[in-house]
């Protein structure tokens, strides 16, 4: 099988719809459109987005912490995190997680079980749902 091309979203209108199917065609779409936007916000790989601790990015009280301090697992190095480009879409998901009572130590469970993080490769799979709906085929885990 050849080798997938994955390109960034250049386009703010490509981006945009990317955006809004991620939260509006998936039960999870909203964890699915947070993680997105996170990563985009963070400029994370997708492997250190998925291990995020809910305590990792939000206060005790629900309030989103201004930054978060994890290590890179490829590289192991220190890494902060500027959590305001992205702390109304954090909000948001949190009233999304209580309101569908998912309760996990991972920012990003899993819906089916949520003592676990969702994958690297169901996210690709979530990501390339995107493209097939969108007629777009360079959509990926690093877009």
């Amino acid at each position: 099988m050849a080798q997938q091309i994955i390109l960034p979203i250049k386009d703010s209108n490509v981006l945009k719809m990317v955006q809004d199917t991620l939260l509006d065609s998936f039960r999870a779409g909203r964890r699915n459109y947070t993680v997105f936007q996170v990563g985009k916000a963070t400029l994370l790989r997708v492997s250190d987005v998925m291990t995020l601790k809910k305590s990792d990015v939000y206060n005790p009280d629900g309030s989103v912490k201004n930054t978060a301090f994890i290590h890179d697992k490829k590289t192991g190095k220190a890494n902060t995190l500027y959590l305001n480009p992205v702390q109304q879409d954090l909000l948001q998901y949190h009233d999304w997680l209580v309101q569908e009572n998912i309760n996990s130590e991972w920012l990003f469970p899993s819906t089916a079980h949520h003592n676990r993080h969702i994958t690297e490769k169901h996210f690709y799979k979530v990501m390339a749902h995107v493209g097939d709906l969108l007629d777009i085929n360079y959509l990926g885990t690093h877009t």
